[in-house]
């Protein structure tokens, strides 16, 4: 099992044992400034009635980008996940 399945799997454990769902759930990201990151994450999250806070670094090389959204279980935690790891440079906290 790699390590990105073994994270999900244990993340999807956690979530199940500590979280009501539905439930409002917070992502974390940080992306760099150099392309549109920013947007391709605000995208993920477009339509989904999610709230998005976005905050420039003091260097100005990143933005971190918080995002609060309504989820029905686990699974759709880690799907948005797993759609934002295909973003270039992409960190998730």
């Amino acid at each position: 099992m790699s390590d990105k399945n073994a994270f999900y799997t244990k993340l999807k454990g956690q979530l199940d044992d500590t979280t009501a769902f539905p439930a409002d759930y917070m992502y974390k990201f940080i992306v760099p400034t150099d392309e549109n990151q920013v947007e391709e994450v605000e995208d993920l999250f477009d339509n989904t009635g999610a709230v998005i806070n976005t905050k420039k670094s003091k260097t100005g090389k990143y933005i971190s980008v918080s995002i609060v959204l309504k989820v029905q279980t686990s699974d759709e935690v880690i799907s948005y996940y797993k759609k934002a790891e295909k973003i270039k440079g992409i960190i998730s906290l």
